[in-house]
């Protein structure tokens, strides 16, 4: 069934959403950051993946108000900050704080461990990656699940929304490996299981 998805976020991560989740026969419109656009998208849709940097969180949330209230939120930002490293870390998580900015928003938290250039396929060559998928709600997880599938990836439930504690440091291993150790960005996780 076609669903409704407001992409914030019209750069590398939110037009490779865009394409994946269109090509899977969803209605998408994706926005940048002019405020007036983010408020008609978060409105309009039934499902909101927020594609932005980490740093642009209040100003969308800000943007967004109560558009989003009841809906849905996908936060894909990775949570680091202008030195490239974790803004936050153990005690709680960039969409744990999401989730206190949007109470009334069912935020889960997913396709941030993969690079961009992957998002539009869910793959690598011919090999599913994992999406993770972590939130507290479960009608929203399952919504969220059932997209990654559609655009191709290998979707797993990953819990609890606290689960981003794990799941955000596991995508900035993965920009250190493929930016910092230069292993380069054709590299992706999946998740084996016997």
């Amino acid at each position: 069934m076609a669903t409704k998805i407001g992409i914030i976020g019209d750069g590398n991560v939110g037009g490779a959403l865009a394409r994946g989740l269109q090509r899977a026969g969803h209605e998408v419109r994706a926005v940048g950051k002019e405020p007036g656009a983010i408020r008609e998208a978060a409105s309009w849709a039934e499902v909101v993946l927020l594609a932005v940097p980490f740093g642009a969180i209040d100003d969308v949330v800000k943007a967004a108000a109560d558009a989003v209230a009841g809906k849905t939120v996908v936060d894909v930002t990775n949570a680091l900050d202008a030195s490239m490293n974790l803004a936050v870390g153990f005690t709680t998580s960039g969409a744990e704080e999401l989730q206190k900015k949007l109470p009334k928003a069912r935020v889960v938290k997913a396709f941030n461990t993969v690079f961009a250039q992957h998002m539009d396929s869910g793959r690598l060559g011919d090999q599913p990656l994992t999406a993770f998928v972590a939130a507290d709600d479960p009608a929203a997880k399952q919504t969220v699940l059932e997209l990654a599938r559609g655009i191709g990836f290998d979707a797993v439930d990953a819990g609890p929304l606290k689960s981003a504690r794990q799941l955000e440091p596991l995508a900035f291993f993965n920009i250190q490996l493929g930016y910092v150790l230069g292993m380069g960005t054709q590299i992706g996780f999946k998740l084996l299981q016997g």
